[in-house]
């Protein structure tokens, strides 16, 4: 049985181990939900709440890229972020290609700092997205979860890592 002075040495002994690093019992992950995917979205932080961000798909269309035309269409898209200056953060949300029930067929990070357009348009950028299929695109749409913060995770750093995680991008095959 343990004694009433073992008792009253607890708190202490378990407040110098949270304070000299040894607390790693209380490191954990979360993982944001996925938001819903749409044409244009504002962008949200890893806790739910919205940025002054917005971002968009302008277009996009099926084409061979020019430094690999022998492989075939691919889907060239341009996107938009509306809200991002240099004073911010560098937001950042998945696009994918989807068929006409909005079935992933592919998707890639895109960045504000990617947005560096023509000069009558400067808040625009483009990518390519390979999809094994090109011909079943039918749009492309954005993710609304900010995908620029990368917080070290418990199993990588257990002293340090641990909390919200913005959500896994999807995959081929994944419905939106």
């Amino acid at each position: 049985m343990l004694s009433a002075r073992a008792f009253a040495l607890a708190p202490p002994a378990l407040a110098v181990l949270a304070l000299s690093g040894c607390s790693s019992w209380v490191c954990t992950d979360t993982t944001a939900e996925r938001g819903e995917a749409a044409v244009r979205v504002r962008v949200v932080d890893t806790y739910g709440q919205p940025l002054r961000v917005t971002a968009s798909v302008v277009g996009w269309r099926l084409e061979p890229h020019p430094q690999v035309p022998a492989e075939g269409d691919r889907v060239h898209f341009r996107f938009r972020f509306d809200g991002a200056d240099a004073y911010s953060s560098d937001p950042a949300v998945d696009a994918c290609a989807v068929d006409r029930r909005r079935v992933v067929l592919g998707c890639q990070t895109v960045s504000s700092s990617e947005a560096f357009g023509p000069a009558d348009d400067p808040l625009t950028g483009d990518h390519w997205l390979a999809v094994d299929r090109p011909e079943q695109v039918a749009g492309v749409l954005l993710i609304p979860n900010d995908q620029s913060y990368d917080r070290p995770t418990c199993e990588i750093d257990v002293k340090d890592g641990g909390g919200m995680h913005p959500p896994e991008p999807p995959g081929r095959g994944d419905r939106l």
